[in-house]
């Protein structure tokens, strides 16, 4: 599935992914890979689905929010400095552009972001 069409549905946890290895320079831990999938644009805001697999990474966010559909990881955040995320199924968080975080993920984590 490449893009979601007005009055079509998909399983959001049944959707094939590929992955791809992160940079190196932003993996702490593991080997961890990432997948995205854009489903729709609807004005300047994409939807879709990333999936990242165990290990720990850095990252530089977008302004999105997300909801999570399975996996668990931990998200620390490096600037502003605030306090960690356990986010796991049916977690809902906002992300602001620029945050930079370090994401530990324990179970290969899925979610549907809005950004």
């Amino acid at each position: 599935m490449s893009a979601l069409a007005a009055g079509q549905a998909a399983d959001a946890g049944a959707l094939e992914l590929s992955h791809e290895p992160l940079p190196t320079a932003s993996i702490a831990c593991g080997v961890p890979t990432t997948a995205t999938l854009p489903l729709a644009t609807i004005g300047a805001t994409e939807v879709g689905v990333w999936e990242m697999t165990p290990g720990t990474a850095t990252d530089t966010e977008a302004d999105e929010v997300f909801v999570v559909l399975s996996g668990r990881a931990t998200i620390r955040f490096v600037s502003p400095e605030l306090p960690p995320l356990e986010v796991g199924p049916g977690s809902i968080v906002r992300l602001a552009e620029g945050m930079q975080t370090e994401w530990t993920v324990s179970e290969t984590l899925r979610k549907v972001y809005v950004a």
